[in-house]
């Protein structure tokens, strides 16, 4: 309609102009001038017709290189390094069309255009550092960290007997690409750059190369002489989980707990790989796992689980522990708001951490741990100095009789002290304990003594399938 009427328009007044321009009357020249305004007129209210438009069409590209006698970079323990390019295949253009608008009978348009998109994707090897390293942990694409599941990327580690890349053989022949012998490099396999803008990001890789273990005079450095380390905090409803633990929130949906780091991995997988990767000499690790004491009076001393908060769980893996549920368990003292340690890791957690931990070839030392958890103004008597108040988070170390050795009215070499010691022990046997089905079910007394604690986590690691060692008593 516009084109009509601004066609008449111009016609108009290309004639109270008069005369001509090349040959041509102006009523022409008008006509056609207010016919183009009005075709753009139309096209914009009413669609572009059925021209087509392309976007995101690249004529070349550039990539970032390494020259002839460029530095090779030596790294140490964990560091973030940029990759030089040593290798690109030809980019591969994508094209998708699509019709877009066209109303449909009766609409205000019914005309559509081609839209016809393009992207690019292309494979490329990254040269990092000096070999050998053990491992690439994190990857940044123009600074912003980048799943690496989410490409396809295979690490040559910079051994001295490493073979050439077969997707860079494929794509140059047989005997055309070299090893990169004694150089640590990736290749990722057809990086789609349609999340880049259609360009080749700059790359950086957080890299970890343990000292080698030929170091000066033939002995091993520091991170090849650890042989044993303790997994701590030992506190965290899920934190020894080694799947994915979601959980239901009323207010704000689900969310996974486990899950905190860009690896996109539970968090204990990621800690437990990177203790691989960085001290390669480890053989044995020490699971801890916690448990709440509330007195350091012995005889009043009650050791059991407890959880952060009560009104949240996971369908995937609700938290149970000896018994208890969200619902029953006793809450983690809170400060400012907040637990001042986190949950009892939960059954089905533990048994999942030992498992894994087997499965990568370590010895598992299972390590049951207290944590006491008084806080200001708890008015229990302090039996060290016999204050109103214990001290504030103190060391389970320091769990004694009613009265402490040396204390006035100490119990300390009495037949009553071997009472006060048994109540904290308790009454709870092995037999008391059945494993069935990976979880542990318990039918002694009605109590929370140091021995249901102690046999519970050793049920679990029957549940497991076995520890190579067990800690009691610790501190």
């Amino acid at each position: 309609m516009a084109t009509i009427l601004f066609s008449a328009v111009g016609a108009a007044a290309g004639s109270a102009f008069g005369g001509s321009v090349l040959g041509l009357s102006m009523t022409a020249v008008g006509q056609f001038i207010g016919a183009s305004f009005g075709r753009a007129l139309d096209q914009r209210l009413m669609g572009q017709g059925s021209e087509s438009v392309e976007t995101g069409r690249t004529d070349r590209f550039y990539l970032s290189g390494s020259g002839e006698g460029a530095a090779i970079a030596r790294a140490y323990g964990r560091m973030r390094l940029g990759g030089h390019v040593i290798w690109a295949s030809e980019f591969t253009e994508h094209k998708s069309s699509e019709t877009v608008g066209g109303g449909g009978k009766g609409s205000a348009s019914s005309s559509s255009s081609k839209l016809t998109s393009y992207s690019y994707s292309l494979s490329l090897a990254l040269a990092l550092c000096e070999g050998e390293i053990t491992s690439v942990n994190r990857v940044w694409a123009d600074g912003a960290e980048f799943p690496i599941k989410d490409l396809n990327m295979r690490v040559y580690h910079g051994s001295h007997d490493q073979l050439p890349d077969p997707h860079m053989e494929a794509i140059e022949g047989p005997g055309a690409v070299p090893a990169y012998r004694g150089t640590a490099y990736v290749v990722i396999e057809d990086v789609d750059l349609a999340a880049f803008g259609n360009r080749i990001p700059q790359f950086s890789f957080e890299v970890t190369r343990p000292a080698q273990a030929d170091t000066f005079d033939g002995q091993a450095d520091v991170p090849h002489c650890v042989s044993g380390v303790a997994l701590i905090p030992g506190t965290g409803e899920y934190a020894l989980a080694t799947q994915p633990v979601q959980m239901s929130y009323a207010r704000d949906g689900a969310g996974i707990a486990n899950v905190n780091s860009p690896a996109e991995e539970p968090d204990f997988n990621v800690s437990l790989d990177q203790l691989v990767e960085e001290v390669p000499g480890c053989k044995a690790v020490s699971l801890v796992v916690s448990w709440f004491g509330n007195d350091l009076r012995c005889n009043a001393c009650e050791s059991r689980p407890k959880v952060e908060q009560s009104e949240f769980d996971s369908d995937t893996m609700p938290w149970q522990v000896a018994g208890l549920n969200r619902t029953t368990a006793e809450l983690v003292p809170r400060s400012d708001d907040r637990p001042v340690y986190g949950g009892t890791p939960c059954d089905a957690s533990v048994i999942q951490a030992i498992q894994r931990m087997a499965g990568q070839g370590l010895d598992v030392m299972y390590y049951p741990f207290i944590l006491m958890d008084q806080l200001g103004g708890n008015g229990l008597t302090d039996p060290w100095t016999g204050a109103a108040d214990q001290p504030v988070l103190p060391w389970r170390g320091r769990i004694t009789l009613g009265a402490a050795p040396g204390q006035p009215g100490t119990s300390d070499g009495t037949a009553a002290a071997a009472a006060e010691v048994a109540a904290f022990f308790g009454t709870a046997t092995a037999a008391d304990f059945t494993v069935r089905d990976g979880a542990v079910d318990y039918a002694g007394p009605d109590e929370w003594s140091y021995s249901r604690f102690i046999l519970h986590q050793a049920a679990l690691c029957a549940a497991a399938g076995g520890v190579e060692s067990f800690c009691i008593g610790s501190e």
